[in-house]
């Protein structure tokens, strides 16, 4: 860091140290829903490749989820077989943006 990076720590209150946790926690909040998104998506991945890789629609399904398009991600495993499809829109479901509104 910079003399004056240090210089603004150290006018804050609490000092360097507790102004370094204070916006470290903030990150942490700030990207908590774009982790949970993250995971989410390398879940449904890791599942989709295991169980459907062979499956009609596969890479396209992998595409859109990728991409947070859920209405072509649906659109792309409803021929898969009922567990299988099941299985993997609830690995994908906390990927999508509005799982974030509506709670998952």
């Amino acid at each position: 860091m910079l003399p004056r990076h240090w210089d603004w720590l150290q006018s804050q209150p609490g000092g360097a140290s507790a102004a370094l946790r204070r916006l470290v926690d903030q990150a942490r909040r700030d990207g908590a829903d774009s982790t949970r998104r993250r995971e989410a998506r390398e879940s449904a991945h890791r599942a989709m490749t295991t169980l459907a890789g062979n499956l009609e629609g596969y890479e396209d399904a992998l595409r859109a989820l990728y991409a947070g398009e859920k209405s072509t991600f649906g659109a792309h495993v409803a021929t898969w077989p009922g567990d299988i499809r099941t299985f993997v829109e609830e690995l994908a479901s906390g990927a999508w943006s509005d799982a974030l509104s509506s709670g998952g």
